[in-house]
């Protein structure tokens, strides 16, 4: 039961939206602004709230542990596959922390209420929340030990942890639904909501591209200069800084004496420490004919592909060529052009089926297997048992492993010994001594290259975290070192206008082309209405008319994007009407709705407890929200939150 509902991933989502749903409920400030530098909290605690003023000089707060919302954020990075992340550990750690010290709050503020919640209400929870499925299958409870195992295994917490915060979601739902209870939705503002929101209209649409109006934008030379001059702190530098380098580089083939060869003893002691790398498991080499069948195909069609499976199969056991008939009757795109060959394949790398017969068939017996896929006509051309290569096999690729590594080892030790050379008689004296020549790069950017080097980007990227005159250091080349010195640094400054001026010139048309997309959107606009004719404007004004397919508010309009996020307006309109200026950003839109349809009242009535529940649930969260704002401030401003040093805190959205 327990390896059954390991593989089962939406138990684990289930449970943690348990454990993390009472840190979350209806809160949408999870980050604690205002609050760096009042840590307090050390070692293993995250956070201490203090529900009243006297508990701040009783020392007697909540503590929130710094393991357990870390424990929660690694459970929620494996939910999104980012168990190794450290940004997004650090993220969700400061989310999870955060949304727990509110949590606490609400707790407290639950409590002075008088809102407890008893194991009673626990064990309701669990059988007829999200839970209830997996912990009463068939309405029996799984037991003790294999609930206990469950928790641990996929939460990594105890059962009085999982149900402690079973019992603080249920409290402060009972919270938010006292805070709400007097929340309420008129009956007509249900119905015009759901009209509003399911209209769908139809309309033609001029488009005037960015694109085009980029060709129209000709700047003289006199306006690209004056807009040089009057941006000079944006240009003040542009020019990044660069770098001169001067360095001399090696090959594993200048190496003194050569690469270094492995000894016979060496080889020995290798392969004896990665022995178990070297064992082949048993297969089987096969090859096959499919005649596929699809999934849930009926008996007339399976029947007829047995048929001709085994139409097939008379044909090679009659004596025709296995090969040729797989190219010309295999339904398997991967192997009928190689006459159906498969190659070697381990125990267990086909389907069950498949895999079965290729170790069981003897050699050179030709059968038929039915899979998943369809009728296999299998053969099975040869088997080898598992087993261990020996050395005379592996020598060739043992020996270019331990000279790749002996080789690296050497020119490392070459890099430091020629680095330390270097620093005390210079690069030319010691590039000389060793028959190697001194190259001086010109001026380099961090994203420039070396055209003399293979790579030359840990050289330069080393260089710019240098300063001129430092000590000779060294750098990976990708065939070899290069023992480097930065010779001569330019800082970043403004470039000549004769240089810069092309980049000018595009700087300038971005900075004209949303005024002038505003400007002839306005203009195709004013005129489409006054004519009353917006296939006749947009013609004479060189934009291109479309026209939309039947959408609601979240239809998606190319050239336009989603309807009821650019042009919430069109909605609003009567057929027939032209709409004004719309900024779609990479194009401006002039729209003449030709159709609209509002949902009809049997659909109104139909969708009416749905859209009350919504609107309903957005109201509540709405006042829950100013609730906890209100109270969290409070907290805040009396100074009844401490922080661990850890959980750094930032401004919370909006505020």
């Amino acid at each position: 039961m327990i390896r059954f509902l390991q593989r089962d991933n939406r138990l684990t989502k289930a449970l943690f939206i348990v454990i993390i749903a009472a840190a979350s409920v209806s809160m949408v400030v999870y980050l604690i602004p205002g609050l760096t530098g009042q840590s307090a909290a050390t070692g293993d605690t995250y956070a201490v709230v203090y529900p009243h003023w006297y508990n701040r000089f009783l020392s007697s707060g909540e503590t929130i542990s710094q393991q357990r919302v870390s424990q929660m954020a690694r459970q929620q990075a494996q939910q999104q596959h980012y168990p190794d992340n450290p940004m997004i550990m650090n993220l969700l750690e400061q989310r999870i922390g955060q949304q727990m010290v509110q949590q606490q709050i609400m707790l407290a503020e639950a409590d002075k209420l008088g809102i407890r919640a008893t194991n009673a209400d626990v064990i309701q929870f669990l059988h007829n929340g999200p839970t209830g499925q997996v912990l009463f299958p068939n309405g029996v409870f799984i037991g003790d030990d294999q609930y206990a195992r469950l928790i641990s295994e996929r939460l990594n917490t105890t059962v009085t942890e999982f149900e402690n915060d079973v019992k603080r979601d249920i409290v402060i739902k009972r919270l938010q639904a006292l805070i709400t209870a007097g929340v309420a939705v008129g009956d007509q503002e249900v119905r015009d909501k759901y009209r509003k929101d399911n209209i769908k209209i139809k309309f033609d649409y001029a488009v005037i591209s960015v694109d085009d109006l980029r060709k129209q934008i000709n700047p003289s030379d006199s306006d690209i200069e004056a807009f040089f001059k009057k941006n000079v702190a944006r240009y003040a530098s542009a020019v990044p800084e660069e770098r001169k380098i001067a360095y001399f580089a090696f090959t594993p083939n200048q190496l003194p004496g050569g690469v270094p060869q492995p000894s016979q003893q060496e080889i020995q002691q290798y392969f004896a420490a990665h022995q178990s790398e070297y064992s082949i498991p048993e297969q089987a080499k096969s090859r096959h004919i499919l005649i596929k069948v699809d999934a849930g195909a009926d008996a007339k069609t399976d029947a007829a592909a047995k048929a001709k499976a085994e139409g097939l199969l008379k044909q090679i056991q009659g004596g025709a060529n296995f090969a040729d008939v797989a190219k010309k009757n295999s339904d398997d795109p991967g192997s009928k052009d190689s006459g159906g060959e498969l190659g070697f394949a381990q125990r267990g790398h086909m389907v069950p089926e498949f895999d079965s017969a290729i170790f069981t068939q003897k050699i050179g017996d030709t059968k038929i297997v039915k899979s998943q896929f369809g009728y296999h006509i299998v053969q099975v051309e040869e088997r080898q048992q598992a087993h261990a290569q020996q050395l005379n096999e592996l020598l060739p690729t043992i020996q270019a492993t331990l000279i790749r590594q002996k080789a690296a080892t050497a020119e490392e030790n070459y890099a430091h010994a020629l680095t330390s050379e270097a620093i005390k008689n210079g690069l030319e004296k010691t590039a000389a001594a060793h028959r190697l020549d001194v190259a001086t790069t010109p001026l380099v950017g961090r994203q420039g290259v070396v055209a003399a080097l293979p790579d030359g980007s840990q050289m330069i990227s080393k260089a710019f975290e240098s300063k001129q005159g430092d000590p000779p250091q060294f750098a990976t080349t990708g065939e070899g070192y290069a023992i480097f010195q930065v010779t001569g640094v330019a800082a970043a400054h403004a470039p000549a206008f004769a240089d810069w001026k092309a980049k000018v010139t595009e700087d300038y048309r971005d900075e004209r082309l949303p005024i002038l997309l505003s400007q002839k959107t306005a203009e195709l606009a004013a005129k489409a209405k006054s004519s009353n004719d917006l296939a006749k404007t947009a013609k004479e004004m060189g934009a291109t008319v479309k026209t939309s397919d039947l959408v609601g508010q979240t239809g998606q309009v190319p050239d336009l994007g989603q309807v009821g996020q650019v042009a919430p307006q069109l909605f609003d309109m009567t057929p027939g009407a032209i709409s004004g200026p719309i900024n779609a950003q990479r194009t401006g839109v002039v729209a003449k709705l030709v159709d609209k349809q509002e949902p009809t009242v049997d659909e109104i009535a139909k969708n009416y407890d749905q859209m009350r529940d919504q609107i309903l649930e957005e109201r509540r969260s709405e006042a829950f929200n100013v609730f906890s704002s209100t109270v969290f401030n409070d907290y805040k401003k009396k100074n009844r939150i401490r922080l661990n040093a850890k959980a750094q805190s930032s401004e919370a959205p909006g505020e």
